[in-house]
């Protein structure tokens, strides 16, 4: 797999990982799936569209899973990919960030 990110704003992470406990790519999937709809939304994304880099600018998330980039190379070693524009979801964390200070602070 080859990547090109001819973009000022958007980068790629391609983690190898090893898992300790095994775990199909279709699981994995699964569960990144569910965290973005649920504990992770808004922060995580996930797509499985044939994408390029250039979809991501202006993208809010932290970070968008690539289903279909990644593969299983056995039961505990995977390869993931995530997309993030490094730019526009760093500041709308940082946003966050204040929201959430604030709120403690009862400004909100």
């Amino acid at each position: 797999m080859a990547f090109r990110v001819p973009t000022p704003d958007v980068s790629v992470v391609d983690l190898t990982v090893r898992l300790e406990k095994s775990a199909s790519y279709e699981e994995i999937k699964q569960a990144v799936k569910k965290a973005s709809e649920n504990e992770m939304k808004g922060v995580l994304g996930y797509t499985e569209d044939e994408v390029v880099s250039t979809d991501f600018v202006g993208d809010a998330h932290s970070s968008i899973f690539d289903a279909k980039a990644g593969i299983s190379l056995s039961g505990n070693f995977v390869k993931l990919v995530s997309w993030y524009d490094n730019e526009f979801g760093y500041s709308t964390r940082v946003v966050d960030l204040l929201v959430h200070a604030a709120k403690i602070d009862g400004a909100l």
